[in-house]
């Protein structure tokens, strides 16, 4: 196993920590919740350091491929569960990004069986790189209503135009 997918699988075992310290901190500002920012923003960035491992050390492999967009999906999914739970994220806007996940993945899958990979585009990148930083603010400031939603359009805005653009590029993987 190399470096990089050690690095990854790191941040999965990082999830079931950040959600302890979630449901320890209640969704109150206080030790456990920048506890689990903390954890979260730890988790993140090994999204970038694995990235990069891979890359510059020529590490990339079928597994790294498979388990690090799983690891993103798993981290934001995990926050956004908890805020959802907490009435601060609304079920729709999960939904949507959950739509959009399930999406891909089916796409991926069958652009697979036909040979082709479809590769993390851009907007993919932006749309992950965003909802981490913008859940790390929630996080952070806790309780702010309008920050809340800002946070939400942002999430729900880049995850359509992400998913909508893999669709658009890679149609021709759904034609017969």
């Amino acid at each position: 196993m190399t470096t990089a997918s050690k690095i990854t699988l790191v941040r999965v075992v990082m999830i079931p920590l950040y959600l302890i310290c979630m449901y320890l901190s209640e969704g109150n500002a206080g030790f456990w919740m920048y506890f689990a920012l903390a954890v979260f923003i730890i988790a993140s960035v090994t999204d970038c350091i694995d990235g990069y491992i891979a890359r510059h050390y020529n590490q990339t492999t079928d597994f790294g491929k498979f388990l690090d967009p799983l690891a993103d999906k798993l981290l934001t999914i995990a926050a956004m569960s908890m805020f959802c739970e907490w009435g601060v994220f609304p079920a729709w806007a999960l939904m949507i990004v959950l739509t959009r996940e399930f999406g891909v993945t089916g796409l991926r899958l069958i652009a697979a069986q036909k040979g082709t990979v479809i590769a993390a585009g851009w907007s993919g990148k932006v749309k992950t790189a965003s909802t981490m930083v913008g859940l790390c603010f929630m996080m952070a400031l806790p309780g702010i209503e309008i920050l809340n939603w800002v946070v939400i359009a942002l999430i729900v805005v880049t995850t359509l135009y992400s998913g909508v653009e893999y669709f658009v590029q890679n149609w021709k993987c759904l034609q017969t």
